[in-house]
């Protein structure tokens, strides 16, 4: 994908800086993006997953809602599609909509942590995650980590999401700013749910291998299988209860930037779309990013994790319940700030799981992000 010319890559720059709310997004294998803008009013704050039913949208949600975080709702005012519609569609509005300042979105400065130090407290908190997972009280948790890298006045929020279409062409690439969520860019490669009339798709995605001198592995550890298992079951009966004709293709292993993962595409009918809220409730969190028993270990994980996950591991995308929706888990994702970005990251937890294994895991998934600052 190329840049656009100057005078739009600045205004979409500034556009992170300003109280609108815009969502840029480029879909797997294409070089083509769409660009959604609310310019007028607040956007919409939802308090329940269900709230998203007969809803039309660019929408990004967090893994637990708060009045903080809550589910954010785009209003297209504005799309467009591709640079040309783009810059016509900028060109054409107030300048002073570029310069109202959002409210702060940003937390408490982060206090700066060594190697060291960021193992420890992650080695902390895997013991407090291996301890119910031995007793059998989970099947499954996932266990995620934050880390932080310094950017400086020069940062392009937009150069950074052309530099991620380009080097991975296989993941969903977005960048999404409004003045309640702040400014985040994510790379995934996971579906929640996507499809139109009757026709849709979602996918259980568990297992990570790294890709080592750009040979693809292609053997499996027992704890990768059983892990990925764990999520299709899940996946399986949520799909039975609300869908019609289902058909599935996998697990087989599917790339993702310097990653590989185990993968199965579930293909499904509904009859009645305008209550994709409802089914979204029961696929958010999947068990990729939280675990078994669902609410146990959602609840589990905010009390036990650590950190406020925020918006990593919630879902991204566009809503129309009468057209083509298509929504992602945010993974592979960045919060972008004033003067750093944080990174977040996870991986599976079972008890045969291994903290330095772990941990390296979860560093290799952070790259994803790394490798386009």
């Amino acid at each position: 994908m190329r840049l656009p010319d100057k005078h739009t890559h600045q205004l979409i720059d500034d556009l992170t800086q300003s109280g609108c709310s815009f969502a840029l997004y480029r879909f797997p294998w294409t070089d083509e993006c769409h660009f959604i803008l609310q310019y007028s009013g607040e956007v919409e704050k939802l308090n329940d997953i269900t709230d998203l039913n007969n809803q039309k949208g660019f929408v990004i949600a967090p893994f637990q809602q708060t009045d903080e975080h809550p589910i954010v709702l785009i209003r297209p005012e504005i799309t467009a599609y591709d640079w040309e519609e783009i810059t016509q569609s900028l060109t054409s509005l107030d300048h002073a909509v570029f310069s109202i300042q959002p409210k702060s979105t940003e937390s408490t400065p982060v206090i700066t942590l060594n190697e060291t130090e960021r193992y420890d407290r992650y080695y902390a908190a895997f013991r407090r995650f291996m301890e119910p997972l031995k007793e059998k009280e989970f099947q499954k948790l996932v266990l995620s980590r934050p880390a932080f890298s310094p950017i400086d006045e020069t940062f392009s929020p937009l150069d950074t999401f052309v530099k991620a279409c380009n080097d991975y062409p296989r993941m969903m690439i977005y960048l999404c700013h409004t003045p309640i969520t702040g400014t985040w860019l994510g790379s995934t490669p996971e579906i929640l749910l996507s499809g139109c009339a009757q026709n849709w798709k979602t996918v259980a995605l568990a297992g990570t291998l790294p890709i080592i001198d750009g040979i693809e592995p292609t053997e499996w550890s027992d704890k990768n299988k059983e892990e990925q298992a764990i999520v299709a079951e899940y996946v399986r009966k949520i799909i039975k209860k609300h869908g019609l004709k289902m058909t599935e293709k996998g697990p087989y292993t599917a790339r993702a930037g310097q990653l590989v993962h185990l993968k199965t595409d579930f293909l499904f009918q509904l009859k009645e779309t305008h209550y994709l809220g409802n089914l979204l409730k029961e696929l958010h969190p999947t068990p990729a990013v939280c675990g078994l028993p669902k609410a146990e270990a959602y609840r589990f994980i905010i009390e036990n994790e650590g950190y406020d996950r925020r918006y990593y591991t919630g879902f991204v995308g566009w809503l129309d319940p009468e057209g083509q929706t298509d929504l992602y888990v945010n993974l592979r994702c960045m919060e972008i700030r004033s003067t750093e970005v944080k990174l977040y990251a996870g991986g599976g937890i079972l008890p045969s799981s291994d903290v330095r294994a772990e941990w390296e895991e979860t560093g290799q998934k952070m790259t994803t992000m790394k490798n386009i600052l």
